[in-house]
């Protein structure tokens, strides 16, 4: 038999199930229904010479080191292929959801135009005739009423309630009319089957199927799904259907329909509509009723003076949607969604995570699981990073506090209770829960918020360990709870302080000649070893703990090898993470790989290390030290006021740890509070210069200077040139900025404005050294004509501006218009906030100038602050020469094609330039739209391409061939170094955006219709001229 010891109270209970240890709860079964008592070990001492901890563990899956040799860099490279694989997977479901969606939208497209048709033919024919005489309208109107049950089982809306839609009308329906007489009711009708009609009774069709899904007036399946298209709700629900014609007043006036359906019945009748045949009679006796209307209107007019035009333009028909009674009741809720509170008033946010490795095969599908988790947990209006692998789950999360209960209990709910999530986590979640104990107040979650959505996704492992393959987590030696843990490090400190004074008392008494007698030996002290990464342990650990100093998770066996190589194979290892997952693998490891047999690790990790001390032992001083780093937006909890750490650029004992505020450069890093103000966030001067883009040195008077001077002002200006000439420039960046002129006072303050009001984007201005590149392209136009493609604060539009001005002046031409030519700059923008603090600045710029005094009427705005723009659009004059205008759009790709389409809503003479600063994944289908036709870009004309450099990784993307390769999911967590460059690599998102940006140069320089210029300006800028 193969044994798991686990400890329960004072004692160690043996249980097995089916060859693999059981689970907590089916332990519990097991020691219950047991037929004879169990042997229960005596509690083992510290300093007894036995193990530790009882961890005999099985190998019912896994063969030990000898003959199953792990390659680790193998097994790195199998994962990041795997998480390839699954990225494509998920990517090409997106593609085809998306192509699904577009022709949905495309449908719906052609149909509204196919009704604007049938509208106008309508309107034509009324105006040539009153009458329809051959054949009926080209449409009918169908007015849907839901009944009360079901409006307000499906809380319709007032559009939904009671609406009304159009219907074509085809031309077989002429058939339709002639087949019953008129008079002879309902048993004389003899509808059209369409699935027997010949092709030459439906001449508008390539086949049947078309007919039989594309006309409402002839199956139940098309009106079915034209209701659905007009009423989404009613999908949700099972209902019947009826007919009426409308009610009619004296002038033939379509009454509004009465709230009783009875009533309804008792004054016109209805009848139901469950086939294609009842479809098409309830449409025809719509028709004839219609007909019949008009002749009796057209014998009205034939008998009086004057002709009257009629209210009932079309045939319509009365559509009662009414809640099937034979329909099954819907499932009840189930019971954590009861009184569920409204999780958006919850004054605080709660942090937790949690793991799970459930046993056997695991999670059967993870990409079924994730969407099950964010179907699940989307009521919750939950937040966090949750990936889900075969292996097992690993969260974190923050929850609204009002409906944590609700969430706990929807995660562990028993499967015969209606529990979702029983097979995946529920009693298979590792030391449950930790929660945090402190809610984070709302007001602060909004300003530093941990997580910004709810983010679950498929990964090939759910911490990646490099490991070719995997181990039995089942079997990682004894989970000790974390106040055992802290009895063990606290008695292992006395165990260190007594050796420490046994060895100086030995010292002291080597130069004196005694016999006494030896000292008693004490116990070994256990191996306490601290699984986390180097940033982590920098700011906070156990007493005696002895950090791995890993950059990576995946080095931890290397070190772990060295680290163990000569120690006994009984010795006490205790290990330790954040939150208990790293230390499963790492004892896993130890246990099986290694064949250590008195390994134990830490229940939860330091979280629950935290929580319990806290809650169960207040008045305890915590054995770790510090901060322990977490992985969310805190960065941090604060255990101890111990500061352990050393600050990054002066050296300093510190507790803090952030990330360098350079999207450049992103180091994780140690630094003080003091530091952390002295260089605004970064890591060194040239970092706080980057952000702040404050770099450029000031330009000193010159001597030569045409102004008169006395002989002390023209010292001054020698001495100020020799000062200027003595200054050290650490980069040719610097050296650049310091030897040009300097950006006009409007642009600085644009500047300070956006860092205010948009802090994470401050980087996104051209800056000093761009923008005044880009003046000088739009003055050396022909006409000053600028299309932008992203306005973001207006600073690049107002570069723009100031070069169309100039480019005017010097030809002579007229105010500029957009459809009508001459300079003139058109800005596309759809972030409304963002397009509101350019209009400011614009309208700044058109009434007082790029001076100091526009300079300090732009300060204003970080005091008075901008409201979003509600806007279509607003333009702006300047200099009485240069026309601008800005535009709001939804999505610019589309308004562009829009715009070379033969009658456009926005109309324009054709462009000199057109800078895109837009969506970096489409900037190749940008490029095609300018170069294919000359209605938005001349001939000769130049496109403007922004970041294609990005960030230097473009050199690292070409070396791979197809790109980067990502070796695991845990890069953004391991991603400190010492170089900015590898820190950049390991960043996810640069990588992506670098492929793209590095398939699209490679693209752009083969295309024969363009020639391209790349300069390395900023973050990088393609000149790209139209042929």
């Amino acid at each position: 038999k193969k044994f798991l010891f686990r400890r329960s109270g004072s004692a160690a209970v043996a249980v097995w199930k089916n060859g693999r240890p059981a689970t907590s709860l089916g332990a519990a079964f097991l020691t219950t229904h047991l037929s004879h008592p169990q042997p229960q070990p005596q509690r083992q001492s510290l300093f007894q010479p036995q193990p530790l901890f009882s961890t005999k563990s099985p190998r019912n899956t896994h063969v030990p080191n000898a003959n199953h040799n792990h390659n680790h860099n193998m097994g790195a490279a199998y994962h990041a292929s795997a998480n390839r694989q699954i990225v494509q997977r998920r990517n090409e479901l997106l593609r085809q959801k998306r192509e699904a969606r577009q022709k949905a939208l495309e449908k719906d497209r052609r149909r509204n135009l196919r009704l604007r048709e049938l509208f106008h033919e309508e309107n034509g024919h009324r105006k040539e005739s009153s009458s329809f005489e051959t054949g009926g309208p080209p449409m009918f109107a169908v007015k849907v009423v839901t009944c009360p049950a079901l409006r307000a089982e499906l809380k319709m809306n007032g559009r939904e309630k009671r609406g009304r839609m159009f219907v074509e009308r085809p031309a077989l329906f002429d058939q339709l009319l002639c087949n019953g007489d008129e008079d002879g009711g309902e048993s004389s009708f003899r509808g059209v089957d369409l699935n027997e009609s010949s092709n030459d009774e439906i001449e508008d069709f390539d086949d049947l199927e078309a007919t039989n899904t594309s006309y409402a007036c002839l199956s139940v399946k098309a009106l079915k799904q034209t209701i659905h298209e007009f009423f989404r709700r009613l999908k949700k629900s099972t209902y019947v259907l009826s007919a009426s014609l409308p009610l009619l007043d004296e002038q033939g006036n379509v009454l509004p329909h009465p709230e009783n359906d009875e009533e309804t019945e008792t004054m016109t009748g209805t009848w139901k509509v469950e086939t294609d045949e009842d479809v098409q009679r309830a449409f025809v006796e719509a028709e004839r009723f219609f007909l019949r209307q008009q002749q009796q209107q057209q014998q009205t007019d034939d008998d009086s003076s004057s002709a009257s035009s009629s209210t009932m333009k079309r045939p319509t028909l009365i559509l009662h949607v009414t809640k099937d009674p034979d329909a099954p009741p819907p499932p009840p809720p189930p019971p954590y969604l009861a009184n569920l509170p409204d999780p958006q008033i919850s004054p605080t946010m709660t942090m937790l995570s949690f793991y799970s490795f459930p046993p056997d095969t695991g999670i059967p599908s993870p990409e079924s699981t994730a969407e099950q988790l964010k179907r699940l947990w989307r009521p919750f209006r939950a937040l966090g990073r949750i990936y889900v692998a075969r292996e097992g789950i690993n969260a974190q999360m923050a929850v609204p506090t009002n409906v944590l209960p609700n969430f706990l209990e929807c995660c562990t709910l028993p499967a015969e209770r209606g529990g979702e999530l029983a097979e995946v986590l529920g009693e298979y979640m590792e030391n449950g829960m930790n929660v945090d104990p402190i809610p984070v107040p709302m007001e602060e979650f909004r300003v530093n918020p941990a997580f910004r959505n709810l983010h679950v996704r498929v990964r090939s492992q759910i911490v990646a360990d490099g490991l070719e393959t995997p181990l039995d987590w089942q079997s990682a030696g004894y989970d000790m709870p974390p106040l055992e843990w802290h009895r063990r490090l606290k008695e292992a400190r006395e165990v260190r302080e007594k050796m420490e004074r046994q060895r100086k008392e030995r010292e002291g008494n080597e130069s004196e000649e005694q016999n006494e007698e030896p000292l008693p030996p004490l116990p070994p002290l256990p191996i306490v070893l601290d699984c986390r990464n180097n940033y982590e342990t920098q700011v906070g650990k156990f007493e005696l703990a002895e950090p791995l100093d890993t950059v990576n998770f995946r080095d931890s066996w290397d070190v772990l090898k060295e680290r163990l190589k000569d120690v006994s194979k009984d010795a006490p290892i205790m290990t330790y993470c954040t939150g208990g997952i790293r230390c499963v693998k790492v004892n896993a490891y130890l246990t099986q790989e290694m064949e250590f047999t008195n390994v134990a690790r830490l229940a939860g990790g330091v979280i629950a290390y935290d929580r319990t001390l806290n809650e169960q032992a207040p008045t305890e001083e915590p054995m770790f030290k510090g901060v322990n780093y977490v992985f969310d937006g805190r960065m941090g909890r604060r255990i101890t006021d111990d500061q352990l750490g050393t600050c990054y650029t002066c050296g300093s004992k510190t507790h803090l740890i952030t990330n360098c505020k350079n999207e450049n450069c992103h180091r994780r890093m140690v630094q003080c509070e003091k530091c952390s103000g002295t260089y605004s966030g970064t890591c060194s001067e040239g970092c706080k210069a980057r952000v702040l883009n404050g770099g450029m040195v000031p330009v000193k008077s010159v001597i030569g200077s045409k102004t008169t001077s006395t002989d002390q002002e023209d010292e001054k200006k020698e001495m100020e040139y020799d000062d200027e000439e003595n200054v050290v420039y650490s980069n040719l960046d610097d050296y650049s900025d310091g030897h040009s002129t300097p950006a006009a006072p409007l642009l600085r303050e644009i500047e300070a404005n956006t860092a205010s009001i948009f802090p994470s984007g401050a980087h996104m201005v051209s800056g000093a050294m761009q923008g005044s590149f880009l003046t000088t392209l739009a003055s050396m136009s022909r006409e000053g004509r600028i299309l932008e493609i992203g306005s973001f604060s207006g600073y690049a539009t107002a570069c723009f501006l100031e070069g169309a001005s100039l480019a005017g002046k010097l030809s002579g031409s007229d105010m500029g218009t957009r459809e009508g030519g001459g300079p003139f700059v058109l800005s596309l923008e759809r972030d409304a906030r963002a397009l509101g603090l350019a209009a400011a600045h614009l309208k700044v710029m058109s009434e007082f100038g790029m001076g100091e005094e526009g300079a300090k009427e732009a300060s204003k705005i970080r005091s008075d602050g901008v409201e979003d723009f509600e806007k279509d659009s607003v333009s702006f004059t300047y200099n009485d020469i240069a026309g601008c205008e800005l535009i709001r759009v939804s999505d610019a790709l589309a308004t562009l094609e829009e715009m070379t389409s033969e009658n456009p809503s926005i109309s324009t003479a054709p462009f000199d330039i057109v800078f895109v600063d837009a969506d970096k994944t489409r900037l190749k289908e940008y490029v095609d739209i300018l170069v294919s036709n000359d209605r938005i870009l001349k001939k000769g004309g130049l496109i403007l391409v922004d970041n294609v450099l990005w960030k230097g990784l473009v050199l690292d993307a070409a070396s791979n061939g197809s790109g980067y390769e990502s070796n695991s999911e845990d890069e953004d967590e391991n991603s400190s170094t010492e170089k900015e460059r590898e820190a950049l690599r390991r960043n996810r998102r640069a990588r992506k955006l670098a492929n793209k940006m590095h398939r699209f140069n490679s693209a752009v320089v083969k295309d024969d219709r363009v020639e391209v210029l790349v300069i390395p300006i900023r973050d990088g800028l393609s000149l790209i001229r139209k042929r």
